[in-house]
């Protein structure tokens, strides 16, 4: 107990160093995207951050057949679906505001694992349905009752993002966590590869800028995140690291605003603020503000 205590602190810290990176990456992306076409990037970025993993668990691979593969890419085509509709949907709006309407996906998890497992959810999940979408209503419909093309696709990714979750459970069950996070990479990657040479015509410069932003997502926002939040969720509760995880989408507006002059007005504030409370009660069911029962 006293050493779990002593790691506590750390693991929080690690924990909120994950939603800082992730915070940070669509202003990344935003910055790069303007070099490297969508897929382009999300290629390099999973085939770079499949080959450090790869590089790294290598005498894992052994251990990889063919259910392994097929379950990696059910799961590899959910979250390349995901990064590409984020990826694409924040050419078109900003990076915080991108942030936040794809933090809905911790509000649809349950729904989807309802039409998969047929277990429904509580109460605290419906009434964050409903908040979200009050908050998305805030946050993004226009006077006119329309979407914008950026809003549709960040809320997309958000929809794939669960999809992603969904498939880990269900595909990624008694399987290595890490060979199944080295294949989904891997697919990603190959996934994004074909619909570039598909779909893709555009020009590439690879400035400085361009390859500090591809590095930075494959290295930092891949592999050191996915470190740091293993560590972290091993010695924090649950309720704390959801806490400290949605965090996320505030860095994001943080840093949108001091790097790309996002402007918060107070209807977009207060969607934020519905969609983050809906965030913290599908992931923690306010567990938070229950005192904790001591053992006598």
């Amino acid at each position: 107990m006293i050493e779990r205590t002593k790691k506590n602190l750390p693991a929080k810290l690690a924990l909120l160093t994950v939603a800082v990176i992730w915070g940070s990456s669509l202003v990344v992306v935003k910055g790069t995207v303007n070099d490297l076409p969508p897929c382009l990037l999300l290629a390099l970025r999973f085939t770079i951050a499949c080959a450090v993993l790869c590089v790294a668990f290598r005498r894992r691979l052994k251990l990889l057949n063919r259910e392994y593969f097929k379950s990696g890419a059910m799961i590899g085509l959910c979250l390349f679906l995901a990064y590409f509709s984020q990826t694409v949907g924040v050419m078109f709006a900003m990076p915080g505001k991108s942030a936040f309407l794809s933090s809905i996906y911790c509000v649809i998890v349950p729904f989807l694992f309802w039409a998969v497992n047929k277990h429904k959810p509580d109460i605290y999940h419906f009434v964050a349905a409903v908040i979200c979408v009050i908050g998305i209503g805030f946050s993004s419909i226009t006077a006119d009752f329309t979407i914008g093309k950026g809003d549709f696709l960040a809320l997309l990714s958000g929809f794939f993002f669960a999809a992603h979750i969904v498939s880990i459970a269900k595909f990624g069950k008694g399987k290595d966590p890490v060979l199944i996070t080295i294949l989904q990479f891997g697919y990603s990657g190959l996934f994004s590869w074909i619909a570039g040479l598909l779909f893709e015509r555009a020009s590439v410069t690879l400035t400085v800028q361009a390859v500090s932003g591809i590095l930075y997502l494959s290295l930092m926002c891949t592999g050191v995140a996915l470190l740091l939040q293993n560590i972290g969720q091993k010695y924090t509760d649950p309720s704390s690291a959801s806490i400290l995880l949605s965090l996320e989408s505030v860095f994001g507006v943080l840093f949108s605003v001091i790097f790309c002059s996002e402007v918060l007005t107070l209807r977009l504030t207060i969607g934020f603020l519905l969609i983050f409370a809906a965030v913290l009660i599908s992931e923690t069911k306010l567990s938070f503000l229950r005192k904790p029962i001591r053992a006598e």
